[in-house]
């Protein structure tokens, strides 16, 4: 059996195809509410929870103390929710290449799959289930050995719907299967802040897969142990982590 119990992925850009669609919903939903945005400054905070976002883009153009920040960024977190519901209602949802064949791969070795996310518990939830990816999960959002994904966590599930860096997604995400040692998670993701929420919970490892939303010359910028080309690359990884065991 490996040592590895548990595998926790993102979404966006890991498991699932984003070319960039995310990216525009902030973008249309930042024109549609007069806040001023970056490439750069989006692209920095990919993979936190989408509130924060708007929450660093309004503070930067009011200021931290103006009166009309919580409206503001209320207002753009309710846009961007918008657009982005009807953007995964609409239009194709797919798995990233060689996401399938690891998750098949890790269900024949007895290793748990976690999805985490950005995503706030409804966007996500249509996601899932445009792929199928919701068979076989509970009200808790846990499943079991034969289903595609063992537990879903999003940041509305964490007190005040924090998310990463922070490491308590993929601390939820153990506590839901049972997963007590830390050292036997794996976390992988397309972002700094995957990176860093995986150190944060002192994972075994915490691999940036470099086909998502950063390239591996900024992913190489910040603390990692190791960048993957896909997540079939994951596979040999895995099979040496438990040669040198």
């Amino acid at each position: 059996m490996s040592s590895i119990q548990l595998v926790v992925f993102d979404m966006a850009g890991t498991t699932v195809k984003d070319e960039q669609e995310v990216e525009k919903c902030f973008f249309l939903a930042a024109e549609q509410t007069g806040l001023e945005a970056t490439t750069d400054q989006i692209v920095s905070m990919m993979g936190w929870a989408k509130k924060r976002v708007f929450q660093t883009l309004w503070e930067a153009q009011l200021g931290a103390g103006h009166p009309d920040l919580s409206e503001q960024i209320d207002v753009s977190y309710a846009a961007f929710c918008s657009v982005l519901e009807e953007h995964y209602q609409t239009h194709s949802v797919s798995p990233t290449e060689g996401c399938l064949a690891m998750f098949s791969y890790l269900q024949n070795q007895g290793i748990a799959i976690a999805l985490n996310t950005g995503f706030y518990r409804k966007v996500t939830d249509i996601i899932l289930n445009r792929l199928g990816w919701d068979v076989g999960l509970n009200s808790d959002y846990v499943g079991g050995p034969n289903s595609i994904i063992q537990a879903s966590v999003t940041p509305s599930e964490i007190y005040n719907q924090e998310g990463r860096p922070a490491p308590y997604m993929i601390q939820k995400a153990m506590y839901k299967l049972g997963v007590k040692n830390p050292q036997a998670v794996v976390v992988i993701g397309d972002t700094p802040s995957d990176l860093a929420a995986g150190i944060n919970a002192h994972a075994c490892l915490s691999l940036g897969v470099t086909n998502g939303t950063h390239e591996r010359s900024q992913l190489a910028a910040y603390p990692n142990d190791g960048l993957l080309d896909s997540l079939m690359e994951l596979k040999g990884v895995l099979v040496s982590l438990e040669a040198s065991s």
